[in-house]
This record gives C-alpha cells, structure tokens and sequence, in this order.
C-alpha cells in the first residue's frame, strides 16, 4: 500500500510539474513572469532579476531551484518584451524605478499576486533578488511584504531617505562579495547595524575576491568559488525555513 502512495504521489507531482512563462497586466501595461514549480504547494521562492531584466539567467535559477524541490515565480519589473542589452538602456530602467519606490512596489506587489492566482503557495514563500533585484528584495521587505526572509546576492544595499525596516516580517540574509566596486562594504556594514538596532533578524555573508554580480554564471565577474558557496548556504537557509 505504501508503495502504491507512494506512486500515486510521484505521478500526482508529474503531473502539476510546470515551467512556464505567464503574462499579467498592471496599471494597462503587459508584464511577463516565469513559473517553475515541481509540485502543488511546494514552497516558494519570488525571484526579482537582476538590471538584464527577466532573462535565461533568472530561468536557470528557477531550474535549479525546481530540481530541489521548490517552486520559483520570477517576477517581471520592466514590461513584456522588455530585456535591455545596451547599459545605458539598463540604467535608465533601474534609475526609473529607483527613483519611482512606490511604482517598485506595486509591481512586486503585482508579481506576487500573480504568484497567488497561479496556484503559488504564497504563504510559504522567501524572496531573492540578484543585484537590481537584491535591492528590490529589500524595497519589499520595508514594504511589509509577508515572506519569511528577504536574500540579497550582491544588491543594492542602501536604504533610501524616509525608509526604515519597522514594517520588516521576515529575517534578512544578505550575500556580498568583499571585492564589490558598486556596493562598498560600508553600504554592507551600515545595513547590518540598521537592522541589528531595528531588531530585524539577519545573517551578513561576504565572500573574499569576490565582484559584484559574482554569481552570474558565464560572466566576466564570474567568482566559481563565491557563488557555489552562497548556493550551498542558500540551500540550507531553504531547508531551514521550509
């Protein structure tokens, strides 16, 4: 009998198993997310990419993550089709919605609901975010956003004038590389001391050698050492809260 169970749960999961890409509007425009889910009501990982936009690179982490066994909704901050290759495209997006906080959060707030219509188990839910997205990680965790931690890879740290972490849910766990040319260690430093006296639960890792966007893989700013170790703390900080 046990066996049969088992089968049927096996077959049960193949069959809800899904990776897709899904399109939802906000304020009238056209946003493009991406589901990867290996089962009904595996935990969930809310990805926000990186200043590329929602590309392979944001897909691939959602694979890797499907292969562990949780689900990914990779939320879409630029519009449907949007993916600046130029910088100075790349800058201006991010400068829009740098300058825009409340626009930024309305769209991780429309991604995570989203997530939600989809059939995402949003109550068990950590949010990630890779450089741009780190610092978007954190908007949503000043926001109120009910995840049970916020993970920056090499983000955005500072904390905009006005904001604080009084409304914070979740803990906080913070991956930096100590070589990073774009956010200083002080930005590092400063954020640790702001959530230690806020009272905001936190974990500050940093990784000798390592540059800003030192997990995307293929890049010049690759750091093979840095990222695996940071995936593999990752993986147990996913145990750990799920």
């Amino acid at each position: 009998m046990k066996k049969i169970l088992s089968l049927l749960a096996f077959i049960s999961g193949f069959l809800f198993a899904s990776e897709q890409f899904v399109t939802y509007e906000v304020d009238g425009k056209k946003y493009e997310g991406y589901i990867s889910s290996p089962s009904k009501n595996a935990p969930l990982v809310f990805l926000v990419h990186d200043w590329d936009g929602l590309t392979d690179y944001e897909v691939k982490r959602a694979k890797m993550l499907n292969e562990m066994g949780y689900a990914t909704f990779a939320v879409d901050l630029y519009g449907k089709g949007i993916r600046p290759e130029k910088i100075d495209d790349k800058k201006r997006l991010t400068s829009e919605l740098y300058k825009d906080r409340v626009k930024m959060r309305t769209l991780l707030d429309a991604g995570f609901n989203e997530a939600k219509k989809q059939g995402l188990n949003v109550s068990n839910a950590v949010g990630i975010g890779y450089c741009f997205g780190g610092a978007a990680i954190l908007e949503m965790a000043r926001s109120g956003a009910q995840l049970k931690k916020f993970i920056p890879f090499h983000g955005g740290l500072q904390t905009p004038k006005g904001q604080d972490y009084s409304k914070t849910k979740g803990d906080i766990v913070v991956f930096h590389g100590t070589a990073d040319k774009v956010v200083s260690m002080q930005e590092f430093a400063n954020l640790a001391v702001e959530l230690e006296n806020t009272g905001i639960k936190h974990e500050m890792l940093t990784y000798s050698g390592a540059p800003h966007a030192f997990t995307v893989i293929g890049s010049k700013k690759y750091h093979e050492e840095a990222d695996k170790a940071s995936w593999k703390r990752f993986s147990e900080i996913l145990e750990d809260t799920f």
